[in-house]
């Protein structure tokens, strides 16, 4: 009897429609970064978003980098970053040239502390060392405090960039995660909620903002016959094939996100005696990428990831904080403690919108059952 195929934590979800589209793209000749398909997978991200200026990139790491260098961001800055977040939103910093910082989460929606977050604002004001700019990740697809946050910074003059790599078909207030701020960025890497295979996204209310993310990621190439350049540019422009299944996967995103939430709902049946689960806020719509759970503690954490291991189910933990990475040891960091127990604690469970209720259920058996009595 085979074994029981390997349950993953957040595969793609693609099928006849996204083939059809890719199809016709490589069929139509338009494979490079340049294409109908690219063109319209901007239109349908900025129909989305209700942003006029979306430029589509190679990566969600991409993006950020571009998002920093159009907010200013250069040699000689310093960026505070949400501690509790995955690397790419640190080194997208180093990339442009500047040195992050970092600021933890708050306990009620495990993103960037807004009254923390002040307090560093206010000491650095007063030595007159305020930060270029703040990268706030939507952490898990769930959208930041923007409200308390994009206010401090305005009046600092403190660009705030808003990685809602995760958050795809999140809302706040009713407002799309990736407006919420000054700039905004999407992925569509491999695990997330739509993909392109690997790609991003930089949103601007402004066209022209676009347009200059736009140039830059096409080696900020000249509009002349020959190669001119006054400017570096990057190799960054997503291409017209993988667009093509992005705009696939786009318009499946309402089925994927009540996929996903679904998944979410039955844990919480299943578990919500034992374990927090992320706390949701009630004026957000989340996409519900990954449900996370935080068990009693860091020992029951090591023996639920040993118990799904051993059943060839994938279960990871929760990001390790950026400042407790040996890349950033010797880097800033302003920290209440909640990211570091958030991480002992927390677990990622598979949450891939295909998961049967059958799926849920075993994962939720294996979890109760390896959890100390």
């Amino acid at each position: 009897m085979e074994p029981p195929a390997r349950v993953y934590l957040s595969p793609p979800d693609t099928g006849d429609l996204e083939r059809d589209y890719v199809l016709r793209a490589l069929e139509s000749g338009w494979v490079a970064p340049v294409g109908p398909d690219l063109d319209g997978f901007e239109s349908d991200l900025a129909a989305l978003t209700g942003w006029p200026g979306v430029a589509a990139v190679s990566s969600g790491t991409a993006a950020l980098h571009l998002a920093l260098l159009v907010s200013g961001v250069g040699p000689g800055d310093e960026v505070l970053v949400s501690t509790f977040t995955f690397a790419a939103s640190a080194n997208a910093v180093v990339h442009a040239g500047a040195t992050p910082a970092f600021v933890d989460s708050d306990r009620t929606t495990w993103n960037m502390d807004p009254t923390l977050l002040a307090q560093v604002l206010d000491e650095r004001r007063r030595a007159n060392r305020l930060p270029r700019a703040i990268v706030v990740t939507d952490l898990y697809g769930q959208c930041a405090d923007y409200d308390a946050i994009v206010p401090m910074c305005r009046d600092l003059g403190v660009a705030v960039v808003e990685d809602a790599a995760e958050a795809v078909g999140s809302t706040s207030a009713e407002r799309p995660a990736g407006t919420l701020a000054d700039i905004g960025i999407y992925s569509f890497n491999g695990n997330k909620i739509i993909t392109t295979s690997s790609g991003g996204a930089v949103l601007s209310p402004d066209p022209a903002v676009a347009d200059r993310v736009r140039y830059l990621a096409t080696q900020a190439r000249q509009p002349v016959a020959h190669y001119e350049h006054t400017d570096i540019g990057y190799n960054y422009r997503l291409s017209n094939l993988l667009a093509a299944l992005g705009r696939a996967q786009l318009a499946r995103l309402p089925d994927l996100v009540r996929a996903h939430r679904a998944v979410h709902d039955r844990y919480r049946e299943g578990l919500g005696d034992l374990v927090e689960f992320m706390p949701l806020d009630p004026t957000q719509e989340w996409n519900g990428w990954l449900t996370c759970i935080v068990t009693p503690s860091s020992d029951a954490r090591d023996a639920v990831l040993a118990a799904l291991a051993a059943e060839s189910i994938e279960g990871r933990p929760l990001w390790k904080p950026m400042h407790r990475q040996p890349v950033y040891a010797d880097h800033a960091s302003y920290v209440t403690g909640v990211s570091d127990d958030l991480f002992a604690r927390g677990i990622c469970l598979p949450s891939g919108s295909r998961m049967s209720e059958a799926d849920v259920d075993r994962v939720a058996s294996l979890v109760r059952s390896a959890l100390p009595a």
